[in-house]
């Protein structure tokens, strides 16, 4: 085995005029490191199927990147359910509502552009408003009509790939009553937020009126994972279980009504706010949330100097904290605090 170390500075050195020959201009030291990697594992002498499964990750990947980099600055919301649902089933005419009251807030819809939900999604959304991510599978449809309208799909073959992409681009989940695949992507989200390797959003698990497919989801969580404390206690609080289209469309849009991004620097955890709180509501947060507090006290404050240093958000207000990583699957409640503070904006806001 060879580590990037074992490129020797002469091939580097290649790889370099190779980047600006291209026309490369930005993050020169990133695209080298994918080069160096690429023939570190020729000189892995991976296999042929190993190359194979590299080759495919970047390519899809770098499609997707492609397909979404239009509308960086459009919030976007993922939902996630059934490709056997039919159209005469209440709760596809749920997803399709729920998209449209997005849509009609300004949001964008992802799905993974197959039939049933997905379609329902896209219809609810409209071609315009709606993007898609599919899965090359030999069971099952091409992307649905609303979606191959416009063209604006990217046909993934793995699961992996496509889950990232699915994830990664988006600002809230809906998820409706499905199958494996459906649970997979739910557990995955949780899983993610729960252990902070993503940052908080709005997760609803949309039901039919009086449905028990999300309730009997959460009664196991409750009876089984957090009696057997493999979980904690408070770890499904981040879900909102419901069977209203309107409290689903809402949960999701009420997230980003005062709360606008976090960042970490060093060891000190920033929330970015659309409104300055007072004095008095700093104070409340410090005592409701010592607990997930490392150190010191939760602050209010003007942007850090890495954050200027790097024109992030600099004209929004900050609190900051040391926070207890421990406690990092806790943060959505503190976000969802600022956004009840008497001083947050009181209509809802899109994503940043």
């Amino acid at each position: 085995m060879h580590d990037d170390a074992a490129v020797t500075s002469e091939v580097t050195d290649d790889l370099r005029r190779v980047i600006a020959d291209a026309g490369i201009t930005e993050n020169i030291d990133l695209v080298a490191r994918i080069l160096v990697t690429g023939v570190g594992l020729g000189l892995d002498e991976a296999n042929r199927l190993d190359l194979k499964i590299t080759t495919a990750a970047l390519t899809e990947m770098r499609a997707a990147f492609r397909l979404f980099a239009p509308y960086e600055d459009v919030p976007k919301v993922t939902i996630f359910g059934s490709a056997r649902t039919l159209p005469e089933q209440h709760v596809y005419r749920a997803a399709a509502e729920v998209a449209r009251a997005l849509a009609e807030s300004g949001w964008m819809v992802v799905t993974g552009a197959g039939p049933g939900i997905m379609q329902a999604a896209a219809e609810g959304a409209g071609p315009d408003r709606s993007l898609g991510v599919s899965i090359r599978l030999p069971f099952e449809e091409k992307p649905n009509a609303v979606i191959a309208a416009n063209a604006r799909n990217v046909a993934m073959k793995y699961f992996f790939t496509r889950k990232l992409m699915l994830v990664k681009e988006s600002h809230g989940f809906v998820c409706v009553p499905g199958g494996f695949g459906t649970l997979d992507e739910l557990f995955e989200l949780l899983t993610l937020q729960q252990t902070g390797k993503a940052e908080p959003t709005p997760i609803v698990l949309l039901d039919e009126p009086g449905g028990m497919f999300w309730r009997g989801l959460q009664r196991f969580v409750d009876e089984q994972l957090v009696a057997g404390r493999v979980i904690s206690p408070g770890d499904f609080d981040r879900v909102l279980v419901t069977d209203s289209v309107e409290a689903a469309a809402r949960e999701i849009t009420d997230f980003w009504r005062n709360y606008d991004s976090l960042r970490w620097v060093g060891d000190r955890l920033v929330l970015r706010v659309r409104a300055e709180p007072t004095d008095a509501e700093v104070e409340s947060l410090n005592e409701r949330f010592g607990p997930l507090i490392l150190s010191g006290r939760i602050q209010r404050r003007g942007a850090l100097r890495r954050e200027r240093d790097d024109d992030d958000r600099v004209d929004l207000p900050r609190l900051v904290l040391r926070l207890n990583q421990v406690h990092v699957g806790e943060l959505h409640r503190l976000i969802r605090a600022v956004n009840s503070l008497d001083s947050a904006p009181k209509g809802p806001a899109r994503a940043a």
